[in-house]
């Protein structure tokens, strides 16, 4: 008996604006965009999604579809090598990255949906849960807004939080005096610099925040600067953790961070969906070190669960937000984690019936 084809793809671009205009250390936006993909396998639909530019939804119709159309619905690694053969003389990075990401995501889904198993027990479990950290303290925030959401982690069970700096540095240590002040001396403090600082600039900023009791420096220098981040890794103040990996395209990037950093970070939606973060497990595994998935909780909560060295799942305000909004059945924290439910197949999620609002449709 032959196994079900992959029948089609869909792919739809939305975009859900912000509740407050938002900044990190380089960027400034006010909308999220959020490029879904639909996978059909007879009545069974597969879903996936990648945050970045609606064009995505185009290499998707007309590159990538037409490539795995036919294809075994079981077997997404099929796939997704034929869509790395595909994307050779447009760029494997960036946009098709996340185009593949997408779709590999839909597919693992199907998959998980025609086996009637949710998508963590599809994949093996190591855990029944992962801890979720609070993720969000944007530059933009007034002190009062920045404690509110911190304050709003913590009541969740969060018992980490990371917000952003490195947009103005001179202002970020009253700015973690007053994360602190919100969160309280048991909850662990994080900071994210976007790659805002250069390697002596962010060494100085860490013996700052230091003071303040933060243990996790995430991308303190671009994450291209890979001699840099080694270099950090070993001249901040004992006691934090540099992190990198969430604009990582391929597993050659991972490997290559691997080797500078304390915690190995990866995005689902960007590197290669699930096919790919799965193998990023044995890269982690192979070097001792935590891994740490990079937003999209709806993902990655399953995903994590399915990995060994997983230590927590980013929980973005940003993505929390966008993914309640546009799907149904989306995970909600309980006692600072996501935990999969086993009685829903595939990831849980569907587009909710009100998703058009957000739609952008061509352009």
């Amino acid at each position: 008996m032959r196994n079900p084809s992959l029948e089609g793809l869909v792919a739809t671009p939305y975009a859900v604006p912000t509740d407050r205009p938002e900044s990190d250390g380089t960027l400034a936006w006010d909308s999220t965009t959020i490029v879904v993909v639909e996978a059909a396998a007879g009545e069974r639909r597969g879903l996936g999604y990648t945050y970045g530019h609606h064009a995505i939804a185009e290499l998707v119709r007309s590159a990538l579809a037409p490539v795995v159309e036919g294809m075994d619905a079981l077997a997404p690694p099929r796939a997704w090598a034929a869509m790395q053969r595909e994307v050779r003389n447009l760029g494997r990075q960036g946009l098709c990255a996340m185009a593949i990401s997408a779709v590999d995501i839909a597919l693992w889904d199907l998959r998980a949906k025609l086996l009637g198993l949710s998508m963590v027990d599809s994949l093996g479990s190591f855990r029944e849960a992962i801890p979720a950290y609070g993720s969000g303290g944007f530059t933009s925030y007034t002190d009062a807004e920045l404690a509110e959401q911190l304050r709003g982690w913590v009541a969740r069970g969060c018992r980490r939080v990371k917000i952003k700096v490195g947009r103005e540095p001179g202002r970020d240590p009253h700015r973690l005096a007053v994360a602190r002040g919100a969160i309280g001396a048991e909850v662990e403090l994080m900071v994210d610099a976007n790659g805002a600082f250069d390697r002596r600039e962010a060494v100085r900023w860490a013996e700052r925040y230091a003071e303040h009791g933060v243990s996790y420096f995430e991308e303190p220098v671009s994450s291209d600067d890979l001699d840099g981040l080694r270099w950090l890794r070993d001249a901040v103040p004992a006691g934090i953790e540099v992190a990198a990996g969430e604009y990582a395209w391929d597993l050659s990037e991972l490997g290559q961070l691997a080797g500078r950093v304390d915690v190995l970070q990866a995005d689902a939606t960007r590197c290669g969906g699930i096919t790919n973060v799965l193998r990023a497990d044995g890269i982690c595994r192979a070097r001792n070190l935590p891994f740490s998935a990079h937003c999209a909780p709806q993902v990655s909560a399953h995903l994590c669960c399915a990995m060994e060295r997983a230590v927590h799942v980013e929980y973005f305000h940003d993505h929390e937000r966008a993914e309640g909004m546009l799907f149904e059945g989306t995970l909600e924290l309980e006692d600072g984690t996501l935990r999969p439910d086993p009685s829903r197949p595939g990831l849980g999620i569907e587009l909710r019936k009100d998703a058009g609002r957000f739609l952008l449709g061509d352009r």
